[in-house]
């Protein structure tokens, strides 16, 4: 705990210590018609910025759409999935390209931290005919073992008898690592790992014909992060000021917290007292 937040506990709200431990230095403490000034200024700025996003979406929307002509089978937790299936009887789909290699211990922090926020969001979803599912590279009971840690009902499925993540480049061969260079978000760059994480949408037409229509990846995935929207408009704002100026700065699995642990780079959390390789 830094001193601030020890003196920030120890003042009641109305002492002038516990006004000088919440309010950022930089900032200008005003009178409430300055501050009304201000805050009608910036109101013009963000309904301009609204319109702006409005129009992106349309754009995002409007993207012209590939047909998925190869089949592609998944081992899902109790039988094999088509991609087909996974839309569940609902002509739109949203895939979760969850960062999980076969075999891999340290998870990765912002796959779990992006799932998080879909257990209240689900049924929304459903009921506005889209699916929600996740697809990972490790095998099912790997998949399984973690998802049912985690408590997570969302349903998951197993590329690892498929090409499906390599089709979708988010993974990438002992080839391409080697040589430092693969297909990944929209561009050649070094992967640096042999799977990374994405988000990909999916329409399903009344014939069965699939068609993949939208994907992003890296920072693109965002827009999912709907914490940022509350952590955006308060004084701290995302506070990732750590070694990483990512949510690598911050996040934890949320069974997690208050218990240690560190958190690479890339994005995989160490447990606390490991002992693999990367502390060594």
């Amino acid at each position: 705990m830094s001193e601030s937040q020890a003196a920030s506990q120890k003042a009641t709200p109305h002492t002038k210590s516990s006004v000088r431990a919440n309010v950022a230095p930089a900032q200008r403490v005003v009178s409430h018609s300055e501050w009304l000034e201000a805050r009608t200024a910036l109101l013009a700025k963000e309904k301009a910025f609204i319109k702006l996003r409005d129009q992106m979406s349309a754009e995002q929307r409007g993207l012209p759409w590939v047909r998925v002509e190869k089949e592609y089978t998944f081992d899902g937790a109790s039988r094999k999935v088509t991609l087909g299936q996974l839309f569940d009887g609902r002509s739109q789909l949203f895939l979760k390209h969850f960062m999980l290699s076969p075999g891999q211990k340290n998870n990765c922090v912002g796959c779990a931290f992006e799932v998080d926020h879909l257990e209240g969001l689900l049924v929304h979803l459903e009921n506005h005919d889209l699916t929600y599912a996740a697809v990972a590279r490790a095998p099912i009971e790997e998949i399984e073992a973690y998802r049912k840690n985690m408590g997570w009902k969302f349903p998951w499925v197993s590329s690892y008898h498929s090409d499906f993540n390599y089709d979708f480049n988010v993974s990438f061969t002992p080839e391409q690592l080697a040589s430092g260079t693969a297909y990944y978000n929209f561009g050649q760059a070094n992967p640096g790992m042999e799977d990374l994480s994405g988000d990909s949408v999916f329409f399903k037409d009344d014939t069965g014909q699939i068609f993949h229509t939208y994907s992003t990846f890296g920072r693109g995935g965002e827009q999912f992060l709907g914490a940022y929207s509350f952590l955006d408009v308060t004084p701290k704002g995302r506070n990732e000021n750590g070694p990483y100026h990512t949510l690598g700065d911050w996040v934890r699995p949320k069974n997690m917290y208050g218990k240690g642990g560190t958190v690479e780079g890339n994005g995989r959390f160490h447990s606390p007292g490991c002992g693999c390789s990367v502390h060594k």
